[in-house]
């Protein structure tokens, strides 16, 4: 690993950092003495960020991601050395409903970090979180290479996200890393339309499941934890990766059908379901090819029955349902 020390007490920046990937990030950032800094509108007292306390150990600046100037205060006030771009409009109905919100969000608001790392010198890398809803519809493992083919508002917000990104590592020498990941599961999901999260409320409350797909459509799953590795991991060896866009797997796919049994299996409790298939404009097969970051020197840690596990018990334990 190329410096395991970068961090150490340096000031970061985590859009998203309230949600939850990057609930579970600020904490990882915190225990390596990091000044984490957080643009926020609002906080969930549900979420992973709330139930941990994290905000006592942050820095809050009030901001939104679709206002420029705000955005370039905040990294020029705390001085930002290392930006983790997480924020985004993640809901792909909401995408659907609301395609004005979703474009300012995710492809305005990461125009607006990107500008405010270009105009301010301070800073030294920053990683952009994509998806592989860039990649669009495939029926093989997207590889990094893979062009971009977005359809509807949501794939093509990612990918226009994606492509502006690497237009300023191209064009201004920023050092940037664009990561695309599949289905992310773990403590302070609050997005109950997702599988994971739609299946502990069902256990929980003791409800019926309604699945918006017919069941079969197949997802990467990855663990939260692991997700944090993976970013701290490019960010530690930013010099190495800077430029380049990793997919980032636990090399598990479930179709919906097979993650409910999978559930089942784990805690032993059935979930019954109804199939809805009122989804709009999903994907029905995704999976990523992570041979690249694998061999740049990081492999996910989370094994699915302990995961689940974990997921399942912080529901439980902080009573998050129903809402």
């Amino acid at each position: 690993m190329e410096d395991m020390e970068r961090l150490e007490g340096k000031s970061v920046l985590v859009t998203g950092g309230t949600g939850l990937v990057g609930g579970h990030l600020v904490e990882a950032l915190l225990q390596r003495k990091c000044r984490v800094v957080i643009p926020y509108r609002s906080v969930d007292p549900r979420s992973y960020f709330s139930t941990q306390k994290l905000a006592e150990r942050s820095i809050m600046a009030i901001g939104d991601l679709k206002d420029a100037e705000r955005m370039f205060d905040i990294v020029t006030k705390y001085e930002i050395e290392y930006i983790f771009h997480l924020g985004a409009q993640p809901i792909v109905p909401t995408a659907y409903n609301n395609p004005l919100e979703t474009i300012a969000t995710n492809v305005m608001g990461t125009v607006h970090v990107l500008e405010s790392a270009r105009r301010y010198p301070g800073v030294k890398g920053v990683i952009v979180a994509s998806s592989d809803k860039a990649y669009g519809k495939s029926d093989k493992p997207y590889q990094e290479n893979d062009p971009l083919r977005g359809d509807h508002p949501y794939e093509v917000s990612k990918s226009s996200a994606d492509l502006i990104a690497y237009s300023y590592f191209k064009t201004y020498g920023l050092s940037i890393v664009i990561t695309r990941f599949g289905n992310i599961y773990g403590p302070g999901d609050l997005n109950i339309s997702r599988i994971v999260p739609g299946i502990m409320k069902t256990i929980l409350t003791e409800e019926t499941l309604e699945l918006r797909s017919d069941g079969t459509y197949v997802r990467d799953y990855i663990y939260v934890n692991d997700v944090v590795t993976a970013y701290i991991f490019l960010m530690d060896n930013i010099n190495k990766a800077s430029g380049n866009i990793y997919n980032i797997s636990s090399n598990y796919s479930y179709s919906v059908f097979e993650m409910i049994k999978q559930v089942e299996r784990i805690l032993h409790k059935k979930v019954p379901y109804r199939v809805a298939h009122n989804a709009i404009n999903e994907i029905p097969y995704q999976h990523l090819d992570c041979a690249k970051i694998t061999a740049l020197g990081w492999r996910p840690q989370g094994d699915l029955d302990d995961s689940i596990h974990k997921t399942y018990d912080w529901y439980k334990a902080y009573k998050i349902f129903p809402f």
